[in-house]
């Protein structure tokens, strides 16, 4: 294509080589490979790290979904200056690519028209391997979601098998885990002063590679990965070691042994932003869309949800043992300031495409603003106890004041006719406030009629091993949110999120899961089946069949064939679910909710044999046979009475 003729946005980073022209670079200091389309919003994890280290004053260059068959793809820009940044995408590519069953999804919100097929599976492992036969001796550094839950052994669940660390597979230098703003910087400005790659071993959230640890002091050795595969309690020990170790204060190193000359070794993860820091990262000047060459294609459908929403908070001390964040972001909050949020909104509402509606305003959960506690800024999150579970510790500093204060502002702004809360709100945390301003300007102000929360599920046991408080507490505030919005004269619903097949989870709960839903008169239109991704507890739950913090037995629906009985329970008036519905209650021993009474929950088979109605309830044959031979029976004796009353009054 002739440079004269090329249509160029210049605020995006550089696509392609005459783009990077336009700018009057020679060469880039970084090639950024990513898995994703190029989308320059902060939303976007390539998007700030691309962005803080042009701010330190470094030459970013974006390939995005390069041809993996093809080595010359990753070569557009001939060898860049310091290294090769890589990040598979925003999804783990395997969670990307497959639904839970395993099957391929149709379609691929990060990539141009929704068009699936444009990553490769294990996508940050693959295209390293790309650089490397182009390049033997190129820094690659890799970060981002994959990459930093596959930090060191994990359970794949889509080879169901352990895998080793991504840094082994891949053949990377260095992987960021986490955020990655301190850490990128940091090795960026020591690439740039000379030191070697393998030198660079001091980076606090980074892991690498190394064929000795002699002389290493103050580490925790982990089961080698030949003891993991040996045994799954090893695993599990480990991953409670790795859980122990996620705060920058606590965290010690820790070293994974793979042979006599090669181990990974994880330091302790990096500080978290304060809010000045914070502040600074979404200030940098994000063009907050998709590169234009994309609009041909329909534009990058991830967009759409995200592009008038606002990043309040980084980080979560809820503790759900089906969520990476404590494995990513960690426990500790991080916010930005009002003033940082609202200049951002002042930004978007003039957006010719902006209607009116502030999509969300939060992070992993929306009402969270405040630390945990206050002894969390000297010594860290604890390691034997979580904040809310199994109740709020006594500790725990509950406070809606910021938050409701920068929702009323961003109310305020010109343009804006609804701000709305869609990230989650924990609602055991917002139970545990005994002042009710906030939850009254939620109904009020904040939801557009139904309010998505995530109960999870309903019976205490499986609860337990999510992480999630007792139903009770669901109870109380699905009671307290119909009453406000009585109050405030308003008809607005809760939508809960449910996940069938969680560790723990039996026949017999996911029938009483059912038998709630039957008595809510609700039936979900979707069902979230438990999804075993990357460090995870519930996933270790999975594979080693204990739970981690106390190494007790847990019972894991693993078979296929159980986890679509428990699914379809939870949707058991979908007529295509009848057979599974049939058969689950069936091994549940619950047969008794087959039939045609109020309380069943499927009605039997026309000309079933094995269930036949009487008085509107499932009885079985057996059952009925027995109650007629004792009905003819007492018919007989009685018409006998009869006739002998007769003949005494004939006598």
């Amino acid at each position: 294509m002739n440079r004269l003729d090329y249509q160029y946005n210049g605020g995006f980073l550089p696509l392609n080589k005459i783009e990077m022209e336009l700018k009057g670079w020679d060469v880039p200091d970084f090639v950024f490979v990513i898995g994703d389309a190029y989308v320059d919003h902060p939303s976007f994890g390539p998007a700030i790290i691309s962005r803080v280290l042009e701010q330190a004053g470094y030459k970013v260059a974006m390939i995005s979904q390069p041809d993996w068959k093809c080595a010359e793809s990753i070569d557009i820009y001939g060898k860049p200056r310091l290294g090769f940044l890589v990040c598979g995408g925003n999804m783990d590519s395997m969670v990307n690519h497959y639904s839970v069953s395993k099957k391929r999804r149709s379609q691929d919100a990060y990539t141009p028209g929704g068009e699936m097929g444009k990553r490769p599976d294990y996508a940050t492992t693959v295209y390293c391997n790309l650089i490397r036969r182009k390049y033997k001796d190129v820094p690659i550094i890799i970060g981002g979601i994959e990459a930093s839950l596959r930090r060191l052994a994990h359970y794949d669940y889509w080879s169901n098998r352990l895998k080793h660390s991504v840094l082994v597979d891949s053949q990377a230098d260095i992987l960021i885990y986490g955020m990655g703003e301190h850490a990128i910087v940091e090795v960026a400005d020591a690439l740039d002063s000379g030191i070697d790659i393998k030198d660079i071993t001091y980076v606090n959230g980074t892991a690498y590679r190394i064929k000795s640890i002699e002389g290493m002091k103050g580490h925790i050795t982990l089961p080698s990965f030949d003891e993991l595969t040996q045994d799954k309690l090893n695993y599990a020990k480990s991953f409670k070691l790795q859980y122990d170790n996620t705060d920058h204060i606590t965290a010690k190193i820790l070293v994974e042994k793979y042979n006599e000359h090669l181990y990974v070794v994880q330091n302790p993860p990096a500080k978290p932003l304060t809010e000045t820091e914070m502040d600074r990262v979404y200030s940098l000047d994000y063009m907050r869309t998709y590169h234009p060459s994309y609009e041909a294609a329909g534009g990058i459908p991830a967009i759409a949800e995200i592009k008038f929403s606002l990043v309040s908070n980084r980080g979560c001390f809820g503790g759900c043992s089906f969520c990476a964040l404590t494995f990513h972001q960690g426990r500790t909050l991080q916010t930005r300031s009002h003033k940082s949020i609202i200049e951002e909104a002042k930004k978007m509402i003039w957006d010719p495409e902006f209607k009116g509606y502030i999509h969300d305003v939060g992070g992993p959960t929306a009402n969270f603003r405040i630390r945990a506690c206050d002894k969390q800024e000297k010594y860290g999150v604890c390691k034997d106890r979580q904040c809310l579970f199994p109740r709020p510790c006594p500790n725990l500093k509950v406070d809606h004041s910021d938050y409701l204060n920068l929702l009323r502002q961003l109310r305020e702004l010109p343009n804006v006719k609804k701000v709305f809360v869609r990230s989650g709100i924990r609602f055991d945390y917002l139970m545990a406030d005994a002042d009710d301003e906030f939850f009254y300007e939620l109904c009020k102000h904040h939801v557009s009629g139904q309010l998505k929360v995530a109960p999870e599920h309903i019976t205490d046991n499986v609860l337990s091993k999510m992480g999630k408080p007792e139903n009770s507490v669901y109870r109380a505030f699905a009671d307290k949110y119909k009453k406000i919005n009585e109050q405030l004269g308003k008809k607005q619903f809760l939508v809960p999120y449910l996940m069938s097949s969680h560790p723990g989870s039996t026949m017999k709960d996911a029938v009483k899961l059912a038998e709630y839903l039957r008595d809510l008169g609700y039936m979900p239109e979707q069902v979230q089946d438990f999804y075993p991704t990357p460090s995870t507890i519930s996933t270790c739950m999975y594979y080693t069949g204990v739970d981690p913090r106390t190494m007790e037995k847990v019972y894991v629906p693993v078979s296929p064939h159980e986890k679509a009985m428990q699914r379809a329970l939870i949707q058991y008036r979908n007529p295509k679910n009848y057979d599974l519905v049939h058969e689950a209650l069936t091994i549940a021993k619950r047969t008794d909710l087959i039939g045609f009474d109020k309380k069943c929950l499927i009605r039997p088979r026309k000309n079933d044999k094995t269930f036949m109605v009487s008085g509107g309830r499932g009885k079985t044959t057996d059952n009925l046979r027995q109650n007629g031979n004792a009905s003819n029976q007492k018919t007989k004796k009685n018409k006998k009475t009869i006739r002998n009353v007769h003949k005494k009054k004939d006598k």
